[in-house]
C-alpha cells in the first residue's frame, strides 16, 4: 500500500466519523433509515488487510538501512569520532520509533478482526434472540418501529 492510499482511507475514515456525529438535515432522528449505523464486514475485513499490509511493508522497508548505519556507527565511534555515538542514538531512536509503529499497524488490524468476529457473534445474537409476537424473525432495524 502507497502512502498516499493510506493518507486516502485516513480521510474518507475521518469524514465518515463526522457523518456519524451530526443530524440527517432532512429533520429529526426519527425518519427513514439515515441514522442507522452500517457496517460491512468486507470493509472492516478490507481495511484490517490495508493495516496488515502496511505494517509489513513497512517492516521490510524500515530495515533497509539499520544494519549498514549500525556499523557505520561502530566505525565512526571507534575512530574517536562523537558524531559514531549521534548516529547511534539515531538508530536507537529510529528502531523504537518504527518499532512503534508497526504495533499500531499490528493493533489496527487485530482491533478490525477482533471488531468483525464480534459483530457477527451479535448479528447471531441478535437473529435468535428478536422475534416478532408471531415468532418470526424480527429484523435489526424494525426495532427503531417499536420505540417511537
Amino acid at each position: 500500500m502507497a502512502w498516499d492510499e493510506w493518507e486516502q482511507a485516513k480521510t474518507r475514515t475521518q469524514q465518515d466519523a463526522l457523518r456519524l456525529n451530526q443530524v440527517a438535515s432532512e429533520g429529526g432522528g426519527g425518519g427513514g433509515d439515515q441514522g442507522d449505523l452500517v457496517v460491512h464486514n468486507d470493509v472492516l475485513g478490507a481495511l484490517g488487510n490495508l493495516a496488515y499490509g502496511l505494517r509489513q511493508q513497512f517492516s521490510t522497508a524500515s530495515d533497509h538501512a539499520r544494519q549498514n548505519t549500525f556499523d557505520a556507527s561502530v566505525q565512526l565511534f571507534n575512530d574517536g569520532l562523537d558524531m559514531g555515538s549521534a548516529l547511534t542514538e539515531l538508530h536507537d531512536a529510529w528502531i523504537t520509533k518504527s518499532g512503534t509503529l508497526k504495533q499500531a499497524c499490528a493493533h489496527i488490524s487485530n482491533h478490525l478482526d477482533y471488531s468483525r468476529a464480534e459483530r457477527a457473534k451479535d448479528e447471531v445474537k441478535i437473529a435468535t434472540d428478536m422475534r416478532t409476537a408471531d415468532g418470526d424473525d424480527l429484523s435489526v432495524s424494525r426495532i427503531r418501529d417499536y420505540y417511537t
